[in-house]
């Protein structure tokens, strides 16, 4: 029986940048794919939690009218106070204890939506199995890196190369 696994699906500028200096992602409607979503709506049937970090779970009430990830158990991994919130549950759970307990009864893998402090705390933990990354073509400058200083030094295996449109999407086993 094939267990669930942590999934990092994200995408990132061509310099290493998951949003700008201020959390937010427009930068990423405007580039040419070969479809409507390039592959999200299947990578995401395949998901039964999503785990998010505080700031990227306000990015995305930012972004959205209606929160996209209501059908999902949702985590958002804060230290700060624990608000009451409809579709979401804070925690302050260690990472090491709250992980293996969602893989072990999620309905399907667990997507790290990000951000970058939790990609490399995840990293560090060795909690990630897969990673999906998309390269959008674009220079931002400056930013939240996808991979933030201090992030252990790591070597992962290409398992797919994929084009669409302008973007690449690269899978990797971790």
């Amino acid at each position: 029986m094939e267990t669930n696994k942590v999934v990092l699906y994200i995408a990132t500028s061509l310099d290493g940048y998951i949003a700008k200096l201020d959390g937010s992602v427009e930068w990423l409607n405007d580039v040419e794919g070969d479809g409507v979503d390039n592959g999200y709506a299947a990578f995401y049937d395949t998901v039964g939690t999503v785990v998010m970090g505080r700031l990227t779970y306000d990015v995305v009430l930012e972004l959205e009218e209606e929160f996209p990830y209501k059908g999902k158990p949702c985590y958002v991994l804060s230290r700060s106070q624990h608000l009451e919130a409809p579709h979401v549950i804070f925690t302050d759970e260690a990472v090491d204890t709250l992980i293996p307990r969602l893989k072990a009864s999620s309905a399907g893998d667990v997507w790290l939506v990000g951000g970058g402090q939790l990609v490399q705390l995840f990293l560090e933990k060795r909690l990630i199995d897969t990673i999906h990354i998309t390269i959008i073509p674009k220079v931002l400058g400056e930013g939240i890196e996808l991979f933030p200083k201090g992030t252990i030094p790591s070597t992962f295996k290409l398992k797919y190369v994929q084009q669409m449109g302008q973007m690449v999407s690269l899978g990797y086993e971790v």
